[in-house]
Formats: structure tokens, sequence, C-alpha cells
């Protein structure tokens, strides 16, 4: 398996290595780095103090990721051992590190190419939690595509500023509902199945713009804000995948949850205003046209559709 060179220093999506004691002292051990066709990135976890490798190391590729595991054994405890990911700092890509001890504490770090390594401490304070959750519910809403292509049709659809707050506040309230009502394991959906139907409603949302254009009325634009309300519901079950895989560190299970609500919501902000700054901007210079509106409903609607059937067929071919 080739490794990424020149490649390297382009690629921006996360690594990521969880690392979870199963035993006193013995841990399973998964490192992600991405990949580029064949080429993945060079990265390899290591730590300060003894550890010993119990078996050897198994490498699966997954399309964009090579996941590796292996067993290992903490000679000296890892609380106060540096874990860095080298060859980090030849790239342009972060790495979250997950470490979940037996007692239930869990330590949540990023380390960047100019920070590549990080001490891991016998606790962790409340506000690093915070700020841990929160940057990751950022990156997690900031990267989630269908999410944010979601958002993108409520901002066509809705013209109006304040109906446009009420709209995007019902679309986080719901998805904050299922987030969390799933990540505590309360109510729980297969993961493929919603990532289809979070396709598809992007896909029904998109033609409802076209249908507005054409001077039709429905549901959805005469209520958006109920529409967004019962998507985000849906779209809250996706967020929860993300947070599963993060996992709530003990005795901190409220703030970490809270947090990553926010994140969320300041990511999708953040796309609200850069979306509307550029909007603002062009107008400056041209009037935008009203078939551009059509067009960015049918581009929409396009990508979300395929986005639909690929994952429709990914998930048969899974049960199949």
């Amino acid at each position: 398996m080739a490794s990424l060179a020149g490649a390297a220093a382009h690629e921006v999506r996360p690594a990521y290595l969880d690392v979870r004691e199963e035993t006193p002292g013995v841990f399973s051990v998964l490192l992600k780095t991405p990949m580029q066709g064949d080429a993945r990135l060079a990265l390899s976890a290591a730590f300060s103090g003894n550890v010993a490798k119990l078996t050897p190391v198994v490498s699966r590729p997954t399309g964009d990721a090579m996941l590796q595991t292996w067993q290992m054994r903490a000679v000296e405890p890892l609380e106060g051992q540096a874990v860095s990911i080298d060859g980090l700092e030849n790239t342009m890509t972060d790495a979250l590190v997950r470490i979940e001890f037996l007692d239930g504490y869990v330590w949540l770090e990023k380390l960047t190419p100019g920070a590549p390594g990080a001490t891991i401490p016998t606790s962790q304070s409340s506000w690093t939690v915070a700020k841990t959750y929160v940057s990751s519910g950022i990156e997690h809403i900031l990267f989630g595509f269908d999410h944010l292509l979601f958002v993108a049709v409520l901002m066509l659809i809705v013209r109006d500023w304040r109906m446009l707050v009420k709209a995007v506040t019902a679309f986080t309230v719901a998805h904050s509902i299922t987030l969390t009502f799933a990540t505590l394991d309360w109510v729980t959906l297969p993961s493929a199945p919603v990532e289809v139907m979070i396709a598809f409603s992007i896909v029904l949302v998109g033609a409802e713009i076209v249908r507005m254009e054409r001077g039709e009325t429905s549901l959805t634009i005469a209520w958006p804000w109920a529409v967004a309300f019962v998507f985000g519901l849906l779209h809250g079950f996706g967020f929860a995948g993300a947070l599963v895989d993060l996992g709530l560190p003990r005795g901190d299970i409220p703030l970490a949850l809270f947090s990553f609500n926010v994140g969320v919501e300041l990511g999708q902000l953040m796309f609200i205003a850069t979306i509307l700054s550029i909007v603002v901007a062009a107008r400056q210079f041209f009037t935008i046209p009203r078939q551009a509106v059509i067009a960015s409903a049918y581009g929409i609607g396009t990508i979300a559709a395929f986005w639909g059937v690929e994952r429709l067929d990914a998930m048969l071919r899974a049960s199949g």
C-alpha cells in the first residue's frame, strides 16, 4: 500500500485514533487515516512510555480511509504519557484522539500539524470537555455536506429573515432532541436508512423551491418552520452517529451533549452568515436572476438524489 507524499500536504480530512481499555492495562487501538486512491497518509501512533503490541497490525481499506487495528499492553500507565501522531506535521489535516479507560474516564484531544502530540491527563476539566465537544460539533456540521445542503434549501425557500430564524431554530431544536435521545440510547434508528432519508429529504425540499418559483404553494412553503422541525428530527439521528463515535465522558454527559449541540448550531450560523455575505456582496455588482434560484434548486436536488441512490444501493448490498 503506497503512502501519500506530495498529496499529503493538501489532505484536509481528519485522522482518528481510538484507544479503549478492554482489561486492566490492555487496550484495543484503532487508527483511521485518510486515503486517496490506493495511497494513504503516512501516519502512525506513538506513546512516550513503555507500551507493547500484543497483536499484529491489521489493515483494512474502506474506500476513503485506511483502518488499522491492534492490541497493546501499557506496561506504564497511559495517564501522564504523551501520545502523538507521527507524520502529522507534514500534512494539513488534524487528528482526533479518543482514549477510554475501564473506569469510564474518556479523554479527547485534537492534534494538529503544529502540535502533533499531547500529554494524557489523569482527569479532564469541564472547560476542556466543553471546548473539545464544541469544536467537534462545529467540525461535524461544516464537514456534513448533506446537513449544510438542507440548510441551504431552507434559505432558498425562506426569503424573510424573521421566518428564516424561526425555521433554523426549529431545525436546531428538533435535531437536538433526537441527537440527545439517540446518544443516550433512548431511541435509536439504524444509521444506513437514516442517511438515505436525509438525502431524500433534501430532494423533497428542493422540489418545493421549484414549486414556489412557479407560484404554487404547499405546507413547506406556507409553514417552513414546521417542515424544518420534522426533518430536523431525522437529521438529529445523523448527528448522533458522530457523537456516538466520540463517546460521552462519564460525569460530564450533560455538558458534552450541550457543548456538541452548541458547536453544531455555531457551525450552522457560520454557514448561513457566509452564504448571506456572498449573496449581499454579489448584489452589489449584479442582480441575481430568478433562474439562478431554480438552477440552484435543481443542482442541490441532483446532488442529494445521487447521494440517496448511492446510499440506498450500499444499504441494500450490505443487507443482501
